[in-house]
C-alpha cells in the first residue's frame, strides 16, 4: 500500500500558496456553553430510579470492609462555602461536608467540585469494627488543626469568608482530607478522624477543582481531586473523594493527604465485586447506544464474522501461504510477544477485501471485560467494539478540508469505553471514552441519556471510530488546523445491551471461559509505514518564521496512526486490561 500521490500534490500546493492567508484567519471555536444559576444549583439524578440489584455477596450493600475498617459512600452533602470565580471556566467551586453520616461512622475529609455542573459526587466515611490485638485504634481524632488558607482578605467573589483546615494527625496516623468552615474558629477535634498509617495509600492529583484565578500562577493556591498513585486490578489504594489544597505546584503537599488502603483485598476474593447476575443487571441498566456517522463506510462486526468471511493469519517467512482463521480463532497462536512474527490481514481478492472492510452491522456485538478498581471499591465494565477496518483521516486547514487518502487506514480496529460503577450502591460514576491512543473521562452528570432511561449515548467518529459523548467536530490540532473527528446521529445505531458477550471477569468463580481469540498477542493487521517525513520536511522548507513553527506544532499533534498503517493489538494485550485508563 502506498500514499496516493494526489494528496501530496494537493497538500504541498495548498500549503505553499494559501497557508499564510489561512493562518491569519479566524480560529476554529466551539459554541460557548450557557452558564446560569451558579454556583451549583441542582443535584444530578439519573433519569430513571436505579433497580434493586440481584442478591448475593457484598456488592451494593452500602459499605465495604477494608479489613477492620468499614467505609460507607455518602452522596448527600451540606454546602459550607462557595466561590464564584477561578477554577475551570472561571466559574468557581463549592465546598461541602457530608450531611447524613450513619451511626458510628466519622467524616474523613470534605468534598468539593467546580460550579460548571450539577452536584454529583461521593465521599467515604469510616467506622472501626475490629482492631488487631495489640494495635492502636484504626481511626483517631487529630491533635490540632493548621489553617491552610482563608479568604478573609481576598477580593474574590464568594459566599462569605472561607477557611480550609488541615487536621494534624497523631503519630502513626495520616490525614485523608481537610475540614472546610465558614467561620474563623478552629473546628472541633471530634469533627474528623485521621487514619492509621497501615490503612493509607499514596495519592496523585487527578483534576483541577479550583484556583484563585483561571490561569494558574506559581504563587496561587489550588484544589485538586485525588486518586491512588497505583491504579490497577491488583492495587489496594482507595480514593476517599476528598481533595488536596496546595500552593502551585507544591508536590510535597501530597504527602500530607492520603488515600485509603484495602487490607482485605485479593484479586480472586473480592467480596464487594458484582456476581454474574449482577453484572448482567448492571449492563442492562447502563448499556449504551452508539451512533455511527451517517457517512460511515467502515462499520463494526463481530470477531467471528470477521474470521468466517475471509480474514487470514500470516506468518513471517511464509507470506505466500496465509491460513484461514477458524470461527473462534482456535488456530491463532497464543501468548508470545508482539514481535512481528504473526499478523492478520484481509483476503487478497478485491471483492472479499471490500466486503470485510465494510464490516457487518447486524453481527456486531459488545465484548465486556469486568475488572476491579481502587481496591475493589469500584467495578470497571470495559466495553470493546471491533471494526474490521479503520478508514483514512481528514485534515482541516482553516476553511479547507483535505482527505488524507490512505493515511490513518489500518486493518483490525479495537475501540472501547469503560463504565466505572460504585460497588457500594451500583451507581454509575463516570465513563471513559477512548479516542485513538488517549481518551476522556466524563462524569455521569454530563452524559446524554436516552428516552428517559439510564442508557446513555456515545458517538463514533467518522472512519476513525474514536468515541465521544457529544456530536459535532473534535479537532486534533489548534486554531482551526488539525485532524478532524466528526460525530453525528444517524440510523446506524448499535445497542450494546442487545448483543453482548462477557469475555472476562477473573475474580468470578467459576471463571468466565474466554474466547480463544482473546489470547492472540500479535497485531490484528499488517504494518505499513508511509514516508510522511519527506512531505513534512518539504513543507517546512517552504515556510518561514512563525508559519513554520505553527506547521511544526500541527504535525506534532497528528495521531501516530497517520504516520503508518499498523494493526492494533487485541484487548487483553493493551495496558488498560490490568491498569487504569490513561
Amino acid at each position: 500500500m502506498h500514499f496516493h500521490c494526489q494528496v501530496f500534490v494537493i497538500l504541498i500546493c495548498f500549503v505553499s500558496s494559501s497557508l499564510l492567508c489561512i493562518l491569519l484567519g479566524p480560529p476554529f471555536t466551539r459554541p460557548a456553553m450557557k452558564e446560569t444559576n451558579l454556583p451549583v444549583h441542582s443535584t444530578f439524578e439519573f433519569p430513571f430510579p436505579l433497580p434493586t440489584w440481584p442478591p448475593g455477596g457484598g456488592f451494593a450493600r452500602g459499605y465495604i470492609d477494608l479489613g477492620g475498617l468499614h467505609v460507607y459512600q455518602v452522596t448527600t452533602f451540606k454546602k459550607i462555602w462557595a466561590v464564584y470565580q477561578g477554577g475551570p471556566k472561571d466559574l468557581g467551586a463549592t465546598f461541602y461536608e457530608p450531611s447524613e453520616i450513619p451511626d458510628g461512622f466519622f467524616m474523613l475529609g470534605s468534598y468539593s467540585q467546580p460550579n460548571d455542573q450539577p452536584l454529583f459526587g461521593s465521599l467515604f466515611v469510616g467506622k472501626v469494627v475490629a482492631n488487631t490485638i495489640g494495635r492502636p485504634e484504626t481511626l483517631k481524632s487529630p491533635i490540632d488543626y493548621t489553617l491552610v488558607w482563608s479568604t478573609e482578605l481576598s477580593k474574590i467573589r464568594q459566599s462569605g469568608p472561607g477557611y480550609i483546615w488541615y487536621p494534624i494527625p497523631p503519630d502513626g496516623y495520616e490525614a485523608a482530607g481537610y475540614v472546610v468552615t465558614s467561620a474563623s474558629e478552629k473546628p472541633s477535634l471530634d469533627k474528623i478522624r485521621c487514619v492509621r498509617s497501615d490503612f493509607t495509600h499514596d495519592c496523585d492529583i487527578e483534576k483541577w477543582i479550583w484556583g484563585e484565578s483561571s490561569s494558574i500562577s506559581a504563587d496561587g493556591f489550588s484544589a485538586y481531586s485525588l486518586r491512588p498513585s497505583a491504579r490497577g486490578t491488583l492495587d489496594q489504594g482507595v480514593p476517599v473523594g476528598s481533595f488536596i489544597f496546595m500552593k502551585n505546584w507544591d508536590a510535597d503537599a501530597l504527602t500530607s493527604v492520603s488515600c485509603l488502603k484495602n487490607n482485605n483485598f485479593s484479586l480472586f476474593s473480592i467480596e464487594s465485586m458484582p456476581n454474574l447476575r449482577q453484572i448482567h443487571a448492571l449492563f442492562q441498566t447502563y448499556s449504551l447506544l452508539i451512533y455511527f456517522h451517517p457517512q460511515e463506510t467502515y462499520l463494526p462486526s463481530s470477531v467471528n464474522w470477521f474470521f468466517s468471511n475471509g480474514a487470514l493469519l500470516y506468518t513471517k517467512g511464509q507470506e505466500s501461504t496465509p491460513s484461514p482463521i477458524k470461527f473462534q480463532g482456535e488456530n491463532l497462536p497464543r501468548g508470545g510477544l508482539d514481535d512481528g512474527r504473526y499478523w492478520l490481514d484481509l483476503p487478497a481478492d478485491e471483492t472479499s477485501k471490500e466486503k470485510l472492510k465494510k464490516g457487518n452491522f447486524p453481527s456486531s456485538e459488545a465484548y465486556l471485560h469486568v475488572k476491579s478498581m481502587f481496591g475493589g471499591t469500584y467495578s470497571d465494565i470495559v466495553i470493546w467494539i471491533f471494526c474490521p477496518f479503520n478508514g483514512p483521516g481528514m485534515l482541516k486547514f482553516g476553511p479547507i478540508d483535505i482527505s488524507l487518502s490512505k493515511l490513518g487506514e489500518h486493518v483490525g480496529d479495537w475501540e472501547h469505553m469503560t463504565l466505572r460503577i460504585s460497588n457500594f450502591n451500583g451507581m454509575l460514576q463516570k465513563v471513559f471514552f477512548s479516542q485513538h491512543s488517549s481518551g476522556t473521562w466524563i462524569d455521569a452528570s454530563f452524559l446524554e441519556f436516552q428516552n428517559g432511561s439510564n442508557k446513555f449515548v456515545a458517538y463514533s467518529s467518522l472512519h476513525g471510530h474514536a468515541f465521544y459523548s457529544k456530536p459535532g467536530l473534535d479537532l486534533q490540532g489548534a486554531a482551526g488546523f488539525g485532524i478532524r473527528n466528526d460525530m453525528a446521529k444517524s440510523n446506524l445505531i448499535l445497542d450494546t445491551g442487545g448483543r453482548y458477550v462477557i469475555v472476562s471477569a477473573d475474580y468470578l468463580s467459576p471463571p468466565i471461559v474466554k474466547p480463544p481469540w482473546l489470547y492472540y498477542a500479535r497485531e490484528w493487521g499488517p504494518r505499513v509505514t508511509y514516508n510522511l517525513g519527506l512531505l513534512v520536511k518539504f513543507v517546512e522548507n517552504i515556510l518561514i518564521g512563525v508559519y513554520k513553527s505553527i506547521f511544526q506544532s500541527l504535525v506534532n499533534l497528528f495521531p501516530n496512526e497517520l504516520f503508518g498503517e499498523e494493526g492494533p493489538i487485541g484487548p487483553k494485550m493493551k495496558r488498560n486490561w490490568k491498569k487504569d485508563e490513561l
